[in-house]
């Protein structure tokens, strides 16, 4: 494994030395905690970030009543500090901020070990909770664009569909093919990460809910289960007909007009066109005959569903400018 730093390593250095250095230039006692926090409150996603240092702000904040009410109602002893997190973890989790737990378990000692419940106290604690949490938030802003990510993954896996299709049409024609298969193997795992990409994209923008690419590999994912079943059948045709090097032919032209725009409706058209043609042909007149164009049926009935699917990728919502940087024109 090489070594690497990524910008979230970096954020998290610069955040974490900027943030100790401002609480230690207002006079904070505990300075360095408030790089603590901005450690915890570094995240992958501007929206994560930001829930993130809610909740830990909000675990800080409670920390400070919690550790007045059990520190000075008890006593400042070990047994008390785990008698209030008996009550106090539960009452995070109630109010959905339980990550803020180790977060505000610093709060919790920085008390426990002044042995005394103060305004001057609190007042610090406070400052040196925004300033790390704050810090953080600041340095999460800016989030790296993953738009050339997410085309490089499109232009990988239209690669691969044009390969696959490719190879398809090799075996119609000639019934015989040496391809190894791995580009069925690779587009499996550019299709998981891609989406996975995509939804991280989607967190990185507030006032955005989804993503056109992650609609986009959510619907060659489903194109890509029906390759996987039509593969078989393809392999399984072993008499060469007319009909055979018809649906070559409809295949050879699919696999050169793969791309992000939506043209699915052309090729649906066709096949409808190539159904009618084989009904009008004579009828098999032996049995492999009418096993290889029953395959071939079925051939065509797929690829008219992997149609469909396209033609249903949604566009019209996107803002023109969007649509037209998403289907590269």
């Amino acid at each position: 494994m090489k070594f690497s730093i990524g910008y979230r390593t970096i954020k998290t250095a610069a955040g974490t030395a900027a943030s100790i250095f401002i609480a230690q230039q207002l006079g904070l006692d505990n300075f360095a905690s408030a790089g603590i926090l901005t450690i915890l409150c570094i995240q992958v996603t501007k929206r994560r970030s930001l829930r993130t240092a809610w909740d830990r702000f909000l675990a800080c904040v409670l920390a400070m009543p919690f550790s007045a009410i059990f520190f000075e109602g008890i006593a400042y002893h070990p047994i008390v500090i785990g008698l209030m997190l008996l009550f106090f973890i539960p009452t995070l989790v109630m109010l959905k901020a339980k990550d803020g737990v180790v977060t505000s378990s610093v709060i919790i000692l920085h008390i426990y070990m002044a042995h005394k419940i103060s305004w001057a106290n609190f007042s610090n604690e406070l400052g040196v909770i925004t300033v790390g949490i704050g810090v953080a938030l600041l340095i999460n802003l800016y989030m790296p664009s993953v738009d050339y990510k997410l085309k490089d993954y499109q232009r990988k896996i239209e690669g691969n569909f044009k390969i696959i299709f490719a190879e398809l049409v090799r075996y119609l024609r000639t019934g015989d093919s040496n391809w190894d298969g791995k580009e069925i193997t690779e587009s499996a795992r550019l299709l998981d990460e891609a989406k996975m990409l995509a939804l991280i994209d989607v967190e990185n923008h507030f006032l955005r809910e989804e993503n056109i690419y992650f609609h986009y590999f959510k619907m060659r994912e489903k194109q890509f289960e029906i390759i996987e079943r039509v593969l078989p059948i393809v392999t399984s045709i072993t008499n060469t007909v007319k009909q055979g090097k018809m649906v070559a032919d409809f295949l050879e032209e699919l696999s050169e007009n793969i791309h992000p725009g939506n043209t699915a409706y052309i090729y649906i058209d066709k096949l409808s066109e190539m159904k009618k043609e084989f009904e009008e042909m004579e009828l098999p007149k032996t049995r492999e005959e009418f096993e290889t164009r029953a395959a071939l049926l079925q051939l065509v009935n797929e690829m008219n569903d992997y149609l469909i699917i396209k033609s249903s990728l949604k566009t019209k919502k996107m803002k023109v400018n969007e649509r037209k940087q998403f289907e590269g024109n």
